[in-house]
């Protein structure tokens, strides 16, 4: 029970956080993307935790294919299924449906440096308990 409680509370984090840092860059958000901010969260957590002694370019980039991976499934879902047109990456190079780009890759990649120094904190807290 502890653990769903533990998930819980990563996931109201990473989607809070993912929907503010969101706000600051485009000056808006959608429910869909602190839906998707909580799940990138709770993996990247989970990722990074099993991982600890992993160097960060190497988390960053995997992190990186974590969050990218979880837009494109989401944009999949609320742009092009459901037509909510929460976002559109189109006009970027190398853009994949219109729904990821190399350049948010990158973005997401240098986000998960003080990602990872969260869920560090966050996993010492969790294991003094």
């Amino acid at each position: 029970m502890k653990s769903i409680k533990d998930d819980c509370i990563l996931f109201s984090i990473g989607g809070i956080g993912y929907a503010l840092l969101e706000i600051l860059w485009r000056g808006k958000t959608h429910w869909s993307m602190a839906v998707t901010g909580g799940a990138c969260f709770v993996s990247l957590f989970k990722f990074y935790e099993k991982h600890k002694k992993m160097k960060m370019p190497a988390k960053c980039i995997i992190g990186s294919a974590i969050i990218t991976t979880l837009e494109f499934c989401c944009g999949c879902i609320v742009n092009l299924k459901y037509k909510l047109n929460v976002w559109d990456y189109s006009k970027c190079r190398f853009n994949i449906k219109g729904q990821i780009c190399p350049f948010y890759s990158m973005l997401w990649a240098f986000l998960c440096i003080p990602v990872s120094a969260l869920c560090k904190k966050l996993s010492d807290i969790k294991s003094d308990s």
